[in-house]
């Protein structure tokens, strides 16, 4: 079946390399407007947010190319109203336990590990070489950014960002909407809607 991606650029130009990589027939995108640059050579169907948007009257399955955690869960959540597939993507290069589970719609990068009896939600992005030890919990719409390591048994809440090469220490919990920092060392929970940066990790304020 012939796939479209929502987003086309930046992160969804990754999306987009893997889900080939991963034999997805990607042939569409939909945009506000068509893009200058496209370097798959997609074909561009108009704007999802357009009432005649010409995605909607075909068979096509879906991809989120969108960055934003919030703005692409509003993005899934009308795909699976309108009874749309959302796809999965998976780049060939990770390396995922067979004793996990990943949610529909989510996004493995390249070089990704997921280690056994880890969960990850719906509509997730795991970035370019982070690593999800195991038993972790991650929920719907989350982004661990590249490099990032979570240890065991550390979970992290709906809508929440962990950034580049931040280490997040064994069993700690991250709440809902919160943003950890590129470059920190966590070895405290994180209540919901706080941003935490620095080794050790601290809180610089609410969002």
């Amino acid at each position: 079946m012939e796939t479209v991606i929502f987003g086309y650029s930046g992160h969804g130009f990754v999306v987009a390399e893997s889900a080939i990589a991963a034999q997805i027939n990607l042939l569409h995108y939909s945009e506000i407007k068509e893009m200058l640059i496209n370097p798959f050579n997609l074909n561009f169907l108009g704007f999802e947010g357009d009432p005649n948007f010409k995605g909607w009257a075909e068979k096509f399955n879906f991809l989120l190319g969108i960055g934003d955690n919030i703005i692409r869960d509003k993005i899934a959540n009308i795909l699976i109203a309108r009874q749309k597939e959302v796809l999965t993507v998976i780049h060939p290069t990770a390396s995922i336990s067979n004793l996990s589970q990943i949610g529909m719609g989510s996004f493995v990068s390249r070089n990704v590990s997921i280690n056994p009896l880890s969960e990850i939600g719906r509509f997730c992005i795991l970035n370019t070489a982070c690593v999800i030890e195991h038993e972790c919990t991650i929920a719907d719409s989350v982004h661990i950014a590249p490099g990032a390591v979570l240890a065991g048994n550390v979970s992290v809440g709906k809508y929440s960002f962990v950034g580049a090469n931040a280490v997040v220490k064994q069993g700690i919990k991250i709440g809902a909407n919160s943003i950890i920092g590129a470059g920190s060392v966590v070895i405290n929970d994180v209540p919901s809607n706080e941003t935490w940066a620095g080794n050790p990790a601290k809180k610089l304020s609410k969002i």
